[in-house]
């Protein structure tokens, strides 16, 4: 008896609908085609387990599964439950009546538990795309599952839950979940606050403009003076993740296998921090398997690089392309994924390798040329795409030791929104473009005027500052950002003149 049941293969972001057919006839063999990998050999032995201990048997005759279409490579154990669906229908065991109507996923344990699968979310949304009745997966998965309208998702516990299901024996409600309720329940609910930073007045104003255009930036200051602590601190300044993007981050958390079981969606933008010493593949994607990267992990929030210089240069330079198209793609020799990379990149360093060059009290005793070699690890490529330079002093004890309060990140947040609106209605009619950052060059020349004192003020700043020319972009773009934050239609020379502070690496007196 020939039996089809539906599973799902997850590609990128995406995913496609896979046919497992189980076809049982004479013999008393058991064969798998159709591209599958070890682990979904190996799912053979955690099938007749689990059959077992739900009080069914495993056929004794040959067992033909094919999963279709053959071309496509099939990874991982998630393809467990339909396969022992499957074979339970072949052999007249279960009515295969209503398998038709349901994609199934979940990973088998030997006593026939559901383990969680990656890319709920996904595979959801392709099977209501392809006007599947539901979906059943583990219950740890249901509630990312469940944000598809219009699809009934069944979290299950077991093997036998699944039969109960299809036998009729048991009749569980679908999960219910509501989207906008669930989204809006948890927004903001950030742990860190701009309020519990002291001092620091002039790097807080650098991060606002940051934030309110999407620049990327870089922090440059000896240790303890707070760098990494204003970075964590700069996702709660940034305007709430609309639903679109939430869906997106979850998408991608989905995938990676990285979202939480409590959280049925993402309500706050990802913060991302990994340490020095990942390798190029773990940043920005890839591997046998292609999973999303660090990159993507950080779409539509930030990734914050503490102590750039310490970081292979070859992994420095494999984000140039990503910070430019804002998306990442993986080639492989039978198919390419692309996954979504726009975030925000914050760097923090030490001005030299003892930590203390320019420091107002502490002598520096690196030696001659060895603050120059130091930043030179990073190239110029990478920082022409890092807009803010902003250096960080250590605060003094009577900041420190001052019980006025700070500002708090809803009042900065208010202030970035406002600055926001303001380039979504300038960027509407343009695909893909919804902050400054994202001007191209010819965009800049048009949006970004400047009158006839601006020009002579970016030349004068140009020669007797050392400015290299390709900073005189950015320079432009973050001007522009500071006046949508004062309300300015034109850059004004206070807004270039500011803009103009926030360049320190491009300084040839920088090390010099």
């Amino acid at each position: 008896m020939l039996v089809k049941t539906y599973g799902s293969a997850v590609y990128g972001v995406d995913a496609i609908t896979i046919t497992i057919e189980v076809n049982i006839g004479a013999g008393s063999s058991y064969y798998m085609v159709g591209l599958p990998d070890n682990a979904v050999k190996e799912s053979q032995y955690r099938v007749e387990s689990a059959i077992r201990i739900a009080g069914y048997h495993m056929p004794r005759q040959k067992i033909l599964v094919n999963l279709a279409p053959a071309d496509i490579r099939k990874e991982g154990s998630a393809y467990d439950l339909t396969i022992a669906i499957g074979i339970l229908a072949a052999s007249g065991q279960i009515d295969a009546e209503k398998l038709g109507s349901y994609v199934i996923m979940g990973e088998l344990s030997l006593d026939g538990g559901l383990q969680s699968i990656k890319g709920a979310l996904p595979i959801a949304i392709q099977a209501r795309k392809e006007g599947f009745k539901g979906l059943i997966v583990p219950k740890v998965n249901a509630n990312e599952a469940a944000i598809v309208n219009d699809l009934d998702v069944y979290g299950m516990d077991s093997l036998l839950d699944v039969v109960n299901f299809f036998t009729g024996k048991e009749q569980p409600q679908p999960v219910q979940i509501d989207t906008r309720k669930e989204f809006y329940k948890q927004i903001n609910s950030y742990e860190q606050d701009f309020s519990d930073v002291k001092g620091q007045e002039n790097i807080k104003r650098a991060l606002e403009i940051a934030a309110a255009g999407g620049h990327n930036v870089i922090l440059i200051g000896p240790p303890g003076a707070g760098k990494t602590m204003l970075a964590k601190r700069l996702p709660t300044i940034l305007p709430p993740l609309n639903l679109p993007e939430a869906l997106e981050s979850t998408k991608i958390y989905s995938v990676a296998g990285r979202l939480p079981a409590a959280n049925a969606l993402m309500t706050e933008r990802p913060y991302r921090s990994p340490h020095h010493t990942i390798s190029d593949v773990a940043l920005v994607g890839g591997g046998m398997n292609p999973q999303p990267g660090e990159i993507s992990l950080a779409h539509n929030g930030v990734l914050f690089l503490d102590e750039l210089p310490e970081f292979k240069r070859t992994v420095l330079e494999v984000m140039r392309q990503p910070l430019e198209d804002r998306k990442v793609t993986i080639s492989r020799a039978r198919f390419s994924v692309e996954y979504p990379a726009s975030f925000m990149l914050v760097a923090s360093m030490n001005p030299c390798p003892c930590g203390f060059y320019n420091h107002p009290e502490k002598e520096c005793v690196c030696g001659p040329g060895v603050v120059q070699k130091y930043l030179s690890k990073i190239s110029g490529p990478l920082l022409d795409r890092i807009d803010l330079h902003v250096e960080v002093t250590p605060v003094n004890f009577s900041e420190l030791s001052s019980s006025r309060p700070a500002e708090k990140s809803s009042l900065i947040r208010e202030r970035v929104i406002k600055a926001r609106e303001v380039q979504d209605t300038r960027f509407a009619e343009l695909d893909g473009v919804h902050s400054n950052a994202q001007m191209s060059a010819n965009m800049v020349r048009k949006i970004c005027e400047i009158d006839d004192v601006g020009r002579g003020l970016i030349k004068q700043a140009m020669e007797k500052l050392g400015l290299s020319a390709r900073a005189y972009d950015r320079i432009l773009k973050v001007a522009r950002t500071i006046a949508d934050l004062a309300g300015s239609e034109k850059i004004a020379i206070e807004h270039l003149a500011e803009a103009i502070h926030y360049r320190s690496l491009d300084r040839e007196s920088w090390a010099g």
